[in-house]
């Protein structure tokens, strides 16, 4: 077994997020493999029913969509959004669906309640909290600092369709 003690822990933060590559064995990454980038976008797909590893830190940061699946399997899905300064998610239920979000960056709050008029839990949000939402909770998170809020979202079962992009907030209202 080889092991390269100079690899960790420098490769691993040198290179950008996404590590879905072909592993010749366990201590070294192939990183000409890492194709994360076209022409300066995003190259980001649904790698969903396959093994994925990701730095979901930097995965979420990158991100400037709206939303964007990430992960879709059978029973869980993985989203990253981008939420403009000022913007929110927008006022919704999931009947079955439970939902966890993680802020990556940025600020804003999040209101939760039982019925779409009676949001009686609200909570300010900030890097590295995590909102956990109940199956049949109305919920929103609202972006109330001055750079874009980044966070990524778990579903259980998924909520979107596998491969979906979605660049604006309009363009997700249109589309469901």
């Amino acid at each position: 077994m080889y092991y390269a003690p100079w690899e960790y822990p420098y490769s691993y933060q040198r290179y950008v997020y996404c590590e879905n590559v072909p592993m010749y064995n366990n201590y070294i990454r192939q990183h000409h493999y890492w194709n994360i980038y076209d022409n300066g976008r995003n190259m980001v797909k649904d790698y969903g029913r396959q093994p994925y590893v990701v730095n979901i830190n930097e995965a979420a940061k990158h991100n400037n969509t709206y939303r964007t699946t990430l992960w879709t399997g059978n029973h869980l899905q993985v989203t990253l959004m981008s939420i403009n300064v000022g913007e929110d998610i927008g006022l919704e239920i999931h009947p079955n669906v439970d939902q966890f979000l993680r802020i990556e960056q940025g600020q804003g709050v999040v209101q939760m309640g039982k019925r779409k008029d009676q949001l009686n839990f609200i909570q300010q949000v900030f890097d590295d909290y995590a909102i956990m939402i109940p199956a049949g909770t109305w919920h929103n998170v609202t972006n109330t600092g001055n750079t874009p809020l980044k966070l990524y979202s778990i579903y259980a079962p998924p909520q979107h369709p596998a491969g979906t992009v979605h660049l604006t907030k309009a363009q997700a209202m249109a589309t469901e």
